[in-house]
């Protein structure tokens, strides 16, 4: 009777290997992908590459808005280990260290994605509902939004109510050359969700989406792109923020670091 060969150990994938160079790995993880390198010169070479620029990246940023060496934990420090005002000024660098290395990468976000002990499912859903709500409303001519730029109030208010946030804000783009158009109540993971519409003096747009994930209690920020179009999203404790549009991802970090200053700390 014939026995059946040992299994092999599975083959290690392009997000285990992101999460090895960013220190999200536990000790088991790690040294199965440690021995994967060894047998493995092109994906060793490819990971000491990222290792490189990581390093690259926090010389670059090290005197950026306190940041420090510990910044990447923050994907997967629970919010009750940590004091509110320092956590926000970490996690603005870390957002600049992960737009910029995505840049450098081009993967860094769609790699952290997939793996469910990495992140959470929520993470998954932000930019996919993101994408969809900007390609369904931004090309949109007549009916773009439900309520429009001249009843700000009305749609802060009635917006916040649906997410169960009292002190919603529709972030203000002006600086940026970006005016608002209005705004509209839409479905984020099956709840509630608000959409904020942007247009500069072009006519071009950005969505602005909020939705909420009562079960989350994890911080993380993330960066995806699809073609031409790009988005920034984070999770900051109950709810999840994506910035969208078909921009550069200069322009698009900076509209993101000003609606992460001005949405609710």
């Amino acid at each position: 009777m014939n026995q059946r060969p040992p299994m092999s150990p599975p083959p290690v994938s392009e997000e285990e290997l992101h999460a090895y160079v960013d220190g999200l790995l536990d000790d088991d993880g790690r040294r199965r992908v440690e021995a994967f390198l060894a047998e493995n010169p092109a994906a060793n070479e490819m990971v000491l590459d990222w290792l490189t620029q990581n390093d690259g990246l926090r010389a670059a940023f090290a005197g950026y808005a306190r940041s420090t060496s510990s910044d990447v934990r923050l994907v997967s420090t629970p919010l009750h280990d940590q004091r509110r005002p320092r956590r926000r000024l970490a996690l603005a660098a870390a957002a600049v260290g992960i737009f910029v290395l995505g840049g450098i990468t081009g993967s860094l976000g769609p790699a952290l994605l997939k793996k469910p002990d990495i992140t959470l499912a929520y993470t998954d859903i932000l930019p996919r509902e993101a994408k969809s709500a900007f390609l369904v409303y931004a090309s949109e001519v007549r009916h773009p939004v439900e309520v429009y730029a001249d009843e700000e109030a009305h749609l802060a208010t009635w917006l916040g109510k649906r997410l169960a946030v009292a002190d919603l804000k529709v972030p203000n783009l002006q600086s940026l050359g970006y005016r608002l158009v209005g705004g509209r109540l839409l479905p984020v993971a099956g709840k509630p969700g608000a959409m904020f519409m942007y247009e500069d003096a072009g006519g071009k747009r950005l969505t602005v989406i909020v939705g909420r994930d009562p079960e989350n209690d994890t911080t993380s920020f993330r960066f995806a792109s699809s073609g031409g179009l790009e988005t920034f999203y984070w999770i900051d404790g109950g709810l999840g923020y994506a910035v969208t549009g078909e921009v550069s991802r200069t322009v698009l970090q900076k509209v993101a670091e000003e609606c992460y200053r001005q949405f609710p700390s």
